[in-house]
């Protein structure tokens, strides 16, 4: 079959979370079918300025067409927009905001238009944006939609009500994403599956190297993702300050990702900015544990990649996904308040053989559940069954 990806940015160079699966579904898939990608010339996710060039390009092999958005995301006016949504407000300030939040690009929408009947279907990946919003519904009869979703702010607008109901199939990370998305759109009705997504094999490890690198020799715990507010982060250094008060620990913090917020200056916290993945990599297999401090996750490639590499999990019981993760792979330790962030880390880091033997239910949970191979075949699966009730094309 011929499938169109569709997503709001798509590179080698994007590394966000439904943008990273997007673009390692389709190098896998792309074995089985023909894969193009549908996306805009934006690099950022903030300004969504048109840093790549319009037009056709080939990324690992897979034809990508991108089109340029219309305008950068306007953060002043998106702000105003996401204030007056999450109080008393119209249909018509949804759309507006959806609008603000972007990314829009009208030459996308019109190619969807035009070449609607030219793939046999179309996955759109993450629900949020103006890239599924809008062309969702110019190609709602033969579409596909793997939501990335969770129980955040903006799910609950009333805009998304059609997003969980125009499509003919969906793909779940966690089963913890397929139950809140059908207990909150009624939507169990249509076909879909937890398909989760494949974690790479890892190796060429050496954990001195990152240790040399960047000149640490304690301990430390490891965050990956974007540093930011929606991403847990200023509790998370609230907390490690916390704790770092009431222990004789050397323990250190190494956040690795973009800085979208400001932290404090402290020696026991440590900025390296973006990583590459070599660098992440080694970093992790010489950290102690991995923590993720996310409310809101649907899958969280990071404590998965963690857990591959043997290392125990620290996450924040709040997310039912990193919580589910926890119970079902006997991997982590989970929190919900400061009390209990620092008695597990107390257990974690005086229990070395219990931090051990988590760190290896973690790596079979991952073989277990999510190497390639099953992972491959629960898309094939599932397309192919969806398939037969999606018109032909031409």
């Amino acid at each position: 079959m011929k499938i169109g990806f569709v997503v709001q940015r798509y590179g080698l160079e994007v590394i966000g979370g439904a943008e990273l699966i997007c673009r390692q579904i389709a190098n896998h898939l792309s074995k089985y079918h023909t894969i193009e990608v549908i996306t805009t010339c934006a690099k950022d996710y903030v300004t969504w300025n048109n840093d790549y060039p319009e037009g056709t390009d080939q990324v690992n092999g897979i034809t990508v067409r991108r089109f340029r958005n219309d305008y950068p995301r306007d953060l002043e006016r998106f702000g105003k927009l996401t204030e007056t949504v999450l109080s008393s407000h119209s249909p018509e300030d949804e759309v507006d905001w959806m609008k603000a939040q972007g990314p829009y690009s009208t030459g996308l929408l019109e190619f969807l238009e035009r070449n609607k009947r030219s793939y046999d279907m179309f996955v759109f990946f993450t629900y949020l944006y103006c890239t599924t919003f809008f062309g969702l519904r110019i190609v709602s009869d033969r579409s596909l939609l793997v939501p990335t979703a969770h129980d955040e702010p903006w799910i609950h607008l009333p805009l998304f009500d059609d997003v969980f109901r125009l499509p003919k199939g969906f793909m779940y990370l966690t089963e913890e994403e397929k139950r809140f998305v059908n207990q909150k759109f009624r939507n169990d009705q249509v076909p879909s599956a937890v398909v989760g997504v494949g974690i790479d094999e890892v190796k060429d490890l050496k954990p001195d190297r990152f240790r040399e690198k960047y000149g640490i020799g304690e301990p430390f715990m490891l965050y990956r993702g974007r540093v930011d507010t929606f991403k847990g982060c200023p509790e998370l250094v609230k907390y490690f300050q916390r704790y770092k008060k009431r222990t004789v620990s050397d323990l250190k913090l190494v956040m690795d990702g973009p800085l979208i917020m400001e932290v404090p200056e402290d020696r026991n916290i440590f900025c390296p900015g973006s990583l590459n993945q070599t660098e992440t990599f080694d970093g992790i297999s010489a950290s102690e544990l991995t923590v993720m401090p996310s409310k809101f996750e649907s899958l969280s490639l990071a404590t998965l990649e963690g857990w591959q590499l043997g290392k125990p999990a620290l996450a924040n019981g709040q997310s039912a996904v990193l919580r589910g993760h926890c119970i079902r792979s006997n991997g982590g330790l989970y929190y919900r308040n400061y009390d209990e962030f620092a008695e597990s880390l107390d257990l974690l880091m005086a229990d070395h053989e219990l931090a051990r033997q988590l760190g290896e239910n973690g790596r079979r949970y991952v073989a277990e559940n999510y190497s390639w191979n099953i992972v491959e075949q629960k898309y094939l699966s599932f397309i192919g069954r969806v398939s037969a009730m999606m018109p032909r094309t031409g």
